[in-house]
């Protein structure tokens, strides 16, 4: 029996090994995915910013230093920033106006349609 017991404990040591290795290659591609997620999230008009820091975390705590990591990083600051500065702005630039309080206290001016356009000259 001591023989048997000898020849086991290499073989189930040999599989413990083999088993953590492929549960750290699942969580890896795993973290991948989240990542690749994560920047197709920033990619969008109107992001949700909690996700994608969810999944940049989840490709941090998973070991995965690359420049997609630094890239998606630096994507979601730069958002932030961009969110921040034109916060309370109209899509022209403009501050927006506050809504009016009630539409009965001015009367509605109507403006003169524009003029046509003349199309431009080719050379």
């Amino acid at each position: 029996m001591a023989i048997e017991s000898a020849l086991i404990k290499p073989v189930v040591d040999a599989l413990m090994a083999l088993l953590s290795r492929g549960e750290k290659a699942n969580l890896k591609r795993n973290a991948e995915a989240a990542l690749r997620e994560a920047i197709r999230e920033l990619l969008l008009a109107n992001p949700d910013e909690n996700k994608a820091e969810a999944r940049i975390a989840i490709a941090k705590a998973a070991g995965i230093l690359s420049e997609d990591v630094v890239l998606a990083e630096d994507m979601l600051e730069k958002h932030r920033a961009t969110k921040a500065k034109t916060s309370g702005k109209a899509a022209t630039g403009r501050k927006r106006k506050p809504a009016a309080a009630k539409p009965d206290d001015k009367p509605a001016v109507k403006k003169a349609p524009a003029a046509p356009r003349k199309p431009a000259k080719k050379p």
